[in-house]
């Protein structure tokens, strides 16, 4: 145990110089590998991303629906109605999707226009 011990304290006394040199004081994004953008573009980049991963779920659920549809055959009347009613939450569910986006989109023009930041 004490050799142990006694071998990870050198190693950790030999890598001190090593770990304190790894981060730059004067910018550690540097070295820290953070990325140089602004907040409200990073807030409104992963806003962007969730609509438009929300927006592929409503396009997909509609295809599917679409083919649930054309499967049925015309003989089940409850696979139609299930299509139906899958294709009409989905097409509102998209819409939904859509206006949020554009509001965002017309909320950060509004933010720009008034607090004078491009």
């Amino acid at each position: 145990m004490k050799k142990a011990l006694c071998a990870i304290s050198g190693i950790m006394f030999m890598l001190w110089p090593a770990l304190t040199l790894a981060v730059s004081f004067y910018n550690p994004s540097d070295t820290l590998g953070l990325g140089s953008a602004d907040l409200q573009e990073t807030i409104v980049s992963i806003i962007q991303w969730v609509l438009g991963l929300l927006g592929l779920v409503a396009v997909i659920m509609i295809l599917y629906a679409g083919f649930i549809f054309i499967t049925a055959g015309g003989g089940s009347e409850e696979r139609v109605e299930k299509a139906k009613k899958m294709m009409t939450g989905a097409i509102i569910g998209l819409v939904i999707i859509l206006l949020a986006w554009a509001i965002v989109i017309f909320t950060l023009s509004v933010l720009e226009n008034t607090s004078g930041v491009t």
